[in-house]
């Protein structure tokens, strides 16, 4: 890990010895040949030129300051580094990527559309603009040459000067959609220019925005300075003005007391990025810049009531088709996602249809990534190749929802996985550094991309195709198929498509992998916050492990599990507003110390279920009131990761206790009727379980895990009290003993009061959603019985 860190320390001190021995112009100020010569003397640890020796060693002096480091007053700094004080030639700082994704992504109705904008993008994010750089490293040697061709050749056309100026050491993260590098101060406004245009040219429609500053030397370390260094706010102007409300707003840092801390903390490259942040969010919004084309009016195709239009119904359509299924009509841009979902998803079929049309744009000259391959690589990686494949040789992608869906049990049914990561921008906050955000960059995409993968293998193998309906009159079943889609994997965000049945247990896997990923990779990441799991978790039923070993980072998930003919719109808006469920949780939690992930789903099997969006359909449909003021709330979701463990063990048990399935649905319909009426139903029903061992699994798993009462050894099943409410009020009571008798009477009242106000919720309408969707324990061991007796078939 150290290694890791050291090298990514002499990557930015050779990022900054290029762009200082560069200058400030559009030539540099020592020959090309010099330039490179210093740069692989640099990478390889040896003597560099005589010429740039000078700014090298200002280069490894300003990596070399000290962490804790801080000068109380201007002088000091100045005194102590000179010549970076009076070093004149400015670097150049760049941030930029797509916005608006989802309207790109989601813009068309069809899986392949959709497969083919999220793979246009990644191609770009991921591939194009790191090759700007000359950074290949993505892709096979053999597909390096063709690609770099093809992107030297578009840079030299756009932006003549621009390459030779861009090394890849100026790379400091090029993922989760976006870029942030260091360039030549002269070529600033031109890299921004060149990241916009390539997103429009090659997506023709997609929202890209790019910014840029130039900075001294000195800002890397010590945050924004004036021009005139010494007339900069500093530390003595900041003690005399402590109770400024901007200022306070301006340099509060979170879990910083300390008001000199937290000067301290701002006072860093973060303050850089920042600054680049609010540009970003200004030019985004239309805002115009100095020498800078305006964004004011992005790609515009007219269209007319009397034309025909695309699958997207946006733009006039300008060709047929007639070589695809149903000979759909596409405007350019949809014939573009089209033709990379074919790509990308390793499509056999054939692509006359685009070359027919007469399009200039060439989609076979780069490179364009297959989350599918990267994840076939991975299992032979970390030698998973076996457990996954079970057998199966050459499983090919899922073309189709109806693909997927054929994997579940039953059939017909998916499950769309949104994830994103928590915390995120409080630990940005704390980093100070190009190579600490090199690092947590890094590292973020790799736990994520690492944690899907890990998960996938875990909980799938590969499908046949059996039963289904000839799909755009081509026969598909017999076919291996991977039984998932990956529609992306950017930075900390991740969106899948998988069978319904294995849908809760990829999620937590994704969940506690990520984390676990993280702490191997660095004690930084450990959190050294606690948490009282007796509060936090309402599943008791096995013993929390870890609570003292907290990831300062975490991921909140939404799922939605939902039949394969939802359209994928109106799913993707419904797993993003579970998304956000999901991640309020995890904000609420982290106040009773819990930094771990939540996952919110819901099981919806009539896309009429829903008319306006979850959370109204929570609050006024599954939402009632019993005695006095008690509240009732028929669902439990979200819930922690361990909470989803004991769910899904929970509900196994239902699965495996032969519960009829009529009585589970009366005693569902019977929640409604309240507190009491649900308790005495559900243990009518209980006790009549002929089963002993399957009564006894069931009280344990559902009844003391979930539904233990708080003051006594009883249980109120199938109800779960709020742990939060009757804690406190426990607390008050321990407090009322040491009152007197008339302030304990008024106190006492005070508590009852409390108690009529208390909050009830239940598990058990959402074990009777994903009954069908689980397997019994005895039928288990069999599967892979089963899958081998197939193949050898």
């Amino acid at each position: 890990m150290e290694k890791v860190e050291m090298q990514n320390k002499n990557f930015i001190t050779t990022a900054i010895a290029w762009c200082l021995a560069w200058g400030n112009e559009r030539q540099p100020k020592y020959s090309l040949e010099v330039l490179r010569q210093m740069r692989e003397a640099l990478n390889d640890g040896k003597e560099v030129p005589e010429e740039v020796q000078a700014l090298v060693k200002q280069a490894q002096e300003l990596q070399g300051i000290d962490k804790n480091f801080f000068p109380q007053t201007l002088n000091e700094l100045k005194s102590k580094y000179p010549d970076l004080w009076n070093q004149t030639t400015r670097i150049g700082l760049v941030y930029g990527g797509a916005t608006k994704i989802k309207q790109y992504v989601f813009e068309a109705a069809k899986l392949p559309d959709i497969r083919g904008a999220s793979a246009l993008l990644d191609r770009i994010n991921l591939i194009d603009l790191p090759a700007f750089f000359g950074e290949y490293k993505n892709v096979t040697k053999s597909i390096s040459i063709s690609k770099s061709i093809s992107i030297s050749q578009w840079l030299k056309r756009k932006f003549p000067d621009l390459e030779a100026a861009l090394i890849s050491e100026l790379i400091i993260y090029s993922t989760g959609g976006n870029i942030l590098a260091f360039c030549p101060a002269a070529f600033v406004d031109d890299l921004a220019n060149a990241i916009e245009k390539r997103y429009t040219e090659e997506t023709l429609t997609a929202n890209s925005c790019a910014v840029g500053v130039k900075f001294k030397p000195l800002e890397i370390r010590f945050g924004l300075l004036n021009n005139q260094i010494d007339t900069t706010f500093w530390v003595d102007k900041y003690n005399s003005n402590l109770n400024h409300q901007l200022l306070e707003a301006y340099f509060t840092q979170p879990d910083v007391n300390d008001a000199l801390q937290a000067f301290k903390e701002r006072k860093s490259f973060n303050e850089l990025v920042g600054k680049l942040a609010s540009l970003f969010n200004k030019r985004r919004s239309g805002n115009d810049f100095i020498n800078r084309h305006s964004r004011n009016y992005p790609p515009i195709f007219e269209t007319h009531p009397s034309l025909k239009r695309d699958e997207g119904d946006r733009r006039s359509a300008v060709m047929k088709a007639e070589g695809l299924p149903n000979e759909p009509w596409f405007s350019e841009a949809s014939a573009r996602k089209r033709i990379v979902g074919q790509i990308s998803k390793r499509d056999d079929s054939s692509t006359n249809w685009y070359y027919q049309a007469g399009f200039d744009w060439e989609f076979n000259q780069i490179y364009i990534p297959s989350w599918v391959e990267k994840f076939e690589d991975f299992l032979d990686a970390h030698e998973l190749a076996n457990q996954y494949y079970n057998g199966c040789q050459n499983p090919e992608e899922a073309r189709s929802l109806i693909e997927i869906a054929n994997a579940s049990k039953p059939d017909g049914f998916v499950a769309y996985i949104y994830a994103d990561g928590n915390n995120m921008g409080g630990y940005i906050q704390k980093i100070k550094t190009p190579h600490e955000y090199q690092k947590f960059s890094d590292d973020i995409f790799k736990a994520t991309e690492q944690s899907v993968y890990k998960a996938l293998a875990q909980h799938l193998h590969p499908h046949q195709l059996k039963n289904i309906k000839d799909q755009d009159k081509v026969q598909r079943n017999g076919h291996w198929i991977h039984p998932f889609e990956i529609l992306t994997i950017g930075g900390d965000d991740v969106m899948l498509i998988v069978p319904a049945d294995k849908a809760l247990a990829i999620a937590k896997t994704i969940g506690e992998e990520f984390e676990k990923i993280l702490l191997i990779k660095s004690s930084d990441y450990k959190s050294d916050k606690t948490y009282n799991p007796q509060i936090v978790h309402r599943y008791q039923g096995e013993k929390q492990v870890g609570i003292a070993n907290q990831c300062k980072l975490s991921m909140s998930t939404g799922v939605l599990i939902t039949a394969e003919d939802t359209p994928l719109y109106y799913a993707q808006k419904l797993t993003e507003q579970l998304l956000k469920s999901a991640k309020k949780q995890a904000k609420d939690l982290k106040k009773d110390g819990y930094y771990g992930g939540t996952v919110d789903f819901l099981v919806m099997k009539s896309v009429t279920m829903i008319s306006s969006n979850i959370s109204e359909f929570r609050s006024n449909g599954l939402t009632k009131f019993g005695n006095g003021k008690q509240k009732l709330k028929l669902y439990a979701a979200p819930y922690t990761l361990h909470e989803l463990g004991g769910l899904l063990e929970t509900a196994k048990v239902l699965k495996d206790a032969d519960f009829p399935k009529s009585q589970i649905y009366q005693i569902r319909s019977l929640l409604e009727r309240g507190k009491q009426t649900a308790i005495l139903n559900y243990r009518y029903f209980r006790v009549r379980i002929s089963n002993k061992e399957a009564q006894n699994l069931l009280k344990q798993k559902f009844e003391e895990a979930w539904c233990a009462a708080l003051t006594n050894d009883g249980n109120l099943a199938p109800w779960i009290p709020d742990r939060k409410t009757t804690y406190r009020n426990l607390m008050l009571l321990i407090l009322f003993e040491t009152c007197s008798t008339k302030q304990f009477k008024l106190q006492y009242l005070i508590l009852t009061l409390l108690k009529k106000f208390q909050q009830y919720e239940t598990i058990w309408r959402e074990l009777v959603d994903l009954y069908p969707f689980i397997e019994k324990t005895e039928n288990k061991s069999n599967s892979a019985k089963s899958q081998q007796a197939t193949l050898r078939s």
